[in-house]
Parts: C-alpha cells; sequence; structure tokens
C-alpha cells in the first residue's frame, strides 16, 4: 500500500487503541479489543488511490475553493458595510434622514440576515452550491445596485432589508461547505484566509470609495450613489460568474478524479467525520442541534465577537473623522487598521490548525481587544484612539474565524453541523442589530457609550470562551475514563451500567447515530 492511501485509509473506529487507559480497561473486562477496534468500512474500497498525492491533492482544493469564495466575501463585506463610507459622502443630506434613521437603516439588515442564515444553510445541503450560493449573490448585488437609486428613506430601509435576506446565505455556507472539505486540523487557516477577506475589504472599502467619490454628478447621482451601484454591478458580475466557478461537495465535485474524490473523503472519515460520504435529511438531526449545549454556549460565545466586529467594521471611518480628518484621509486612515487585522487574523488561524488550542487563542484575542476598546473609553487624545483601534480590530477579527472553526471542529454530523454553525453564526448577526444603534450623534467625538457596549459584549466572548474550554474538557475526561462507553452486541453486553449511554450493533453504528456523542469522539480544545 502507498504512503498516499495509508494517509487516506479511515483510522480505527474508535479511539482506544490511542489510550492505553481505556485499553487496559477493556482488557480488565476480558472485553475482545480487537473487536471493538473493528475498522470503518472503507468507502469505495474498490477504488485505487495509489496515484493521489495527498499534499498535492490538499493544494488542489485550496486553490479551487478558497480563493474565489474569499473573494465572494470580500464583496459581501464590502456591500453590506459600504454604507458607512456613503454616511461620509452625504448619504443622510441627500435622503433627508436624521441620525436615528440612519441608525435604523443599519439594524433592519440584520433582522433579515439573522432569519434567513438556518435556513439557507438546509438549502445549501440539499441543492448544490454552484447554484445556491451564486443565486444568493446574483440577487443581493442586484440589490445592492438599486440600493444606489433610492430617493427616500422608505426606499433606503426597503433594499437594506432584502439586501440582508440574500446576503445572509453566504457567510455560514461557505463556512459549513468547507468544513465538508477539510480535516479539523486543516479548517482553521482557510476559514481564517476566508474571512480575511472581511479585513481586506475594510482596506480596499476605504479606498475605492476615495476613488468613486469623484464621480460626484455624473448622471446626475451623487458620489454615495455611484458607491452603492458600481459595488453592486461588481457583485452582479461575480454571482453570474459563480455558477461555473463554485464546486460542489466533494463526493460530486467535477473538478476531482473519482480516485482523489474517493481520497478526500476518506482522510475526512479519518478524522471523525463520519458523515462525509453522505447523509440523508432527518429532522434528528436539526432537533440534536438544537439540544446541544454547545450550540448555545457557541452562540453566546460568537456573539461577543461578532457585535463588536459590525459596531468597528461600520463606524470605523465615521469615529477616524470624529478625531478630526475629513472624509477621504478618515477612509484612508482605515487602510492600515485593516491590513493589520488581516494579517493577525491568517496567523491565529495557522497557529490554531498547528497548536489546536483554539479556545486559549480565543481567550488571548479578547484579551487584546479588551485592551484596545478600554483605551478607546479612557483616551482623550486623537494619536492614542487610533493606536487603540488597532489593537481592537486585532482582538476582534481573529476570533471570527476560530470561534466558527472551534464549534465546527466539536459537531459531528453533516445536516447537525450545518444547523449548528448557522445558528451560532444567526445569534452573533442579531446582534449587529444592537451594535449598528451604540455610536449615537450626541456621543460624538469620542463616543464613551458605543466604546462601553462593545467592551462588554467582548467581555461576554471572554466569559464564554473561558467555559466552554472547562466544560470541553471535563466532557474529554469523562470519556477518558469510559464513563460515556456504550454497549455494543457482542463485546461487552454484560457492561449493563453502560446501558445509559445507548446499546448498538456495532461500533459503525454507534458512531453514526451519536455523531460527537460517541464515546471514541474527542473534542477540540
Amino acid at each position: 500500500m502507498s504512503a498516499a492511501e495509508k494517509n487516506a485509509s479511515p483510522a480505527p473506529s474508535t479511539h482506544l487503541s490511542d489510550e492505553k487507559g481505556r485499553v487496559s480497561r477493556a482488557e480488565d473486562a476480558n472485553i475482545d479489543v480487537e473487536k471493538v477496534h473493528e475498522p470503518t468500512a472503507v468507502y469505495n474500497a474498490h477504488i485505487d488511490t495509489s496515484g493521489v498525492d495527498e499534499r498535492k491533492l490538499l493544494r488542489k482544493l485550496d486553490l479551487a475553493l478558497v480563493p474565489w469564495l474569499s473573494f465572494l466575501y470580500l464583496l459581501s463585506f464590502l456591500d453590506r458595510t459600504s454604507i458607512g463610507n456613503a454616511k461620509l459622502y452625504g448619504l443622510e443630506t441627500s435622503l433627508h434622514i436624521s441620525d436615528t434613521q440612519y441608525n435604523i437603516a443599519l439594524t433592519i439588515f440584520f433582522f433579515s440576515y439573522a432569519i434567513f442564515e438556518v435556513p439557507s444553510n438546509i438549502f445549501l445541503k440539499r441543492l448544490r452550491p454552484s447554484i445556491w450560493l451564486s443565486l444568493l449573490m446574483l440577487l443581493w448585488g442586484i440589490m445592492m445596485t438599486v440600493q444606489g437609486l433610492v430617493h427616500n428613506y422608505g426606499g433606503l430601509l426597503g433594499m437594506r432589508w432584502m439586501l440582508g435576506l440574500f446576503e445572509a446565505g453566504l457567510f455560514p455556507g461557505v463556512n459549513y461547505y468547507l468544513s465538508c472539505w477539510y480535516k479539523r486540523s486543516e479548517f482553521g487557516i482557510r476559514a481564517a484566509v476566508f474571512f480575511s477577506a472581511a479585513t481586506v475589504s475594510g482596506a480596499f472599502g476605504g479606498l475605492l470609495a476615495a476613488a468613486i467619490s469623484n464621480m460626484e454628478g455624473i448622471g446626475g447621482k451623487p458620489a454615495w450613489a455611484w458607491i452603492f451601484i458600481l459595488e453592486g454591478l461588481l457583485t452582479v458580475v461575480a454571482g453570474a460568474a459563480s455558477f461555473w466557478i463554485i464546486q460542489d461537495f466533494p463526493d460530486t465535485a467535477k473538478f476531482l478524479t473519482e480516485a482523489e474524490r474517493t481520497v478526500v473523503i476518506r482522510r475526512l472519515q479519518s478524522d471523525d467525520q463520519f458523515s462525509a460520504a453522505g447523509e440523508k435529511l432527518k429532522l434528528r438531526y436539526i432537533y440534536e442541534s438544537l439540544l446541544d449545549w454547545k450550540t448555545w454556549l457557541g452562540m453566546f460565545l460568537y456573539m461577543g465577537s461578532d457585535g463588536p466586529l459590525y459596531a468597528f467594521s461600520l463606524f470605523l471611518p465615521s469615529i477616524i473623522n470624529e478625531l478630526g480628518y475629513t472624509a477621504t484621509p478618515a477612509n484612508l486612515l482605515t487602510v492600515p487598521v485593516y491590513t493589520l487585522a488581516c494579517i493577525v487574523t491568517c496567523f491565529v488561524g495557522f497557529v490554531a490548525d498547528r497548536r489546536g488550542q483554539r479556545g486559549y487563542l480565543n481567550i488571548i484575542n479578547c484579551c487584546v481587544g479588551l485592551a484596545g476598546y478600554i483605551i478607546l473609553v479612557c483616551s482623550r487624545n486623537a494619536a492614542l484612539s487610533y493606536f487603540g483601534v488597532f489593537l481592537a480590530a486585532c482582538g476582534i477579527y481573529p476570533n471570527i474565524p476560530n470561534t466558527i472553526a472551534w464549534v465546527s471542529n466539536n459537531v459531528e454530523g453533516s445536516y447537525k453541523r450545518s444547523v449548528t454553525i448557522a445558528m451560532v453564526i444567526s445569534f452573533g448577526n442579531i446582534n449587529g442589530a444592537v451594535s449598528s444603534n451604540v455610536y449615537r450623534g450626541q456621543d460624538k467625538p469620542w463616543y464613551t457609550l458605543g466604546h462601553g457596549i462593545v467592551l462588554m459584549y467582548i467581555g461576554i466572548g471572554l466569559i464564554c470562551s473561558v467555559l466552554m474550554l472547562f466544560l470541553l474538557k471535563k466532557e474529554n475526561a469523562r470519556r477518558d475514563r469510559g464513563e460515556r462507553d456504550e454497549i455494543i452486541e457482542g463485546v461487552n453486553d454484560d457492561q449493563t451500567d453502560l446501558l445509559k449511554n445507548g446499546k448498538f450493533a456495532s461500533v459503525e453504528d454507534a458512531k453514526r447515530e451519536k455523531g460527537d456523542m460517541w464515546s471514541g469522539y474527542r473534542y477540540t480544545l
């Protein structure tokens, strides 16, 4: 057997062989250890994978998936936050709206955005990603373009609602989609690179808005309208192209050979992703996600990062503007902030994959973010506040992909993971409705209330990170002690005290039925 084939072959179907304590217990109980370790049925056993180089395959996946999806998210984040740049070029004056009405226009986006995320992820699993994600992009690009044609407040509200509805599916959908291609120890850096497009869009958005502002008056349109129109048309073109560029799930991907598809799925199965070869939709998978404590704690954990993210991205130009810089310099001064945030985000994703300590990194990031916002609350000096903005960005942005990867790593079952990721991201995004209202006009120029509320959000994220880490450690310890072991027919039937954990015909059945609740599954810390 070749090295590639060995790497692609699934690991034993239980972790007992890697844990001396559990093997010893099995021997003490006169259990046939070899039988307990029955190997996972090899996916596509008839396919010869000896010619597949796993490293080259991984590079092929990266090139086919990550760059284009990152570009799409750049457009997504650019479209949803460009209203912050448009505000600097007369949006409120042109539409005759107050500061309160502007904040409501920001808020309404998040309601439709949050509501549609869970059903969108279910549709994504049922349909082809190349169709579903492309359709969503096409539609939100149209909404973005029309947003530049509105003449009153009602029109702006309507377009913001529709923009949120169609954008909702991209971020949770892509994160779930990527988790279906990579091992748990590989997902974090891909999620970080994908999300870093948000930081690039922050830098690019400021530059683009500054350039587009020169179109003031062309065609009778103000500069803010041209920002929406041109960015929206770019999204429409990208959405149309995505029908041919976005790939589908591993078992049907056309850019891979059958042997390569087989290796991809075997790699996932060896990483305890038992549903990688396919899974039929059952309502119980959705219920399992809703009843899992990790889902609910993950929602509050993600809230601690996502609430600050939207407050930061929507108001950074205004914050810098109030420090004494006019519109174009304010936009340009956001560029180095986002550039550093992008570098730190990718670095944290890389370290998290290598060391597997996502929870500890979350805690460190929260502390950096807290330091940044403490400076912003206390400072009355423009230069010091600008330094605080850098710390805030480096604390907020890396935690978004790191939290999503952490939650995804600890949920097994294709549909269950899709629902859990969508719920976590949806709950985080609904907090954008709060954070988009915390920077009030009457609080200029230092926005103490807004910074204080964001500080509270980061504190919640820190507490939840510590709690999640503690509970996952505790659960892994229970499994190490054998407290979660199931009864396998013909292997340990006599251990009736384990009936509470379920009785199964084989280890395969236990893994398939219980997912991440299976006794051999270990949570990522």
